[in-house]
């Protein structure tokens, strides 16, 4: 009668611990969130005023995004393509952007097609990781507007 007591307490602290950590994760409790490597140099982009210009659609603006990791989530990024992927959205027409990827920066100047992390590094003074593969592009290209 003694072990089925202990048996049913055992069961009943591990079904309440379950609850408990179910309760906390869902209402944004300690859970872990992994940084990327280069979300710091992300945010050095944003504060230097660079703005990164593309399209869903776009190989290029793909191949430029897949250069941060999961950092990239948070890049100073302004879609162009409308929905349907056939026109331009009025903000990119109003700034005049022609191809994608494009980056302006707060000087006004912009570069086109896939660009360095260490070119984009030398435009705004921001410091790549240490470690970090800049990851140079094999084939630098711009896409035109589907317009």
């Amino acid at each position: 009668m003694n072990n089925v007591k202990i048996f049913t307490t055992v069961i009943v602290v591990l079904i309440l611990g379950v609850v408990a950590t179910a309760v906390v994760r869902s209402r944004g409790g300690s859970s872990y969130i992994p940084t990327g490597q280069y979300d710091a140099f992300v945010s050095c982009l944003k504060e230097k005023g660079a703005v990164f210009y593309g399209a869903f659609w776009c190989p290029h603006c793909q191949a430029q995004k897949k250069m941060f990791g999961s950092s990239a989530k948070d890049l100073p990024y302004v879609e162009c393509s409308t929905l349907d992927a056939k026109g331009t959205t009025q903000v990119c027409k109003d700034k005049n952007i022609t191809g994608y990827p494009t980056w302006e920066f707060a000087d006004g100047s912009r570069l086109g097609g896939e660009v360095s992390l260490t070119d984009l590094a030398a435009k705004t003074s921001c410091t790549l990781p240490e470690g970090a593969n800049p990851q140079v592009p094999v084939e630098s290209g711009v896409s035109s507007p589907a317009n």
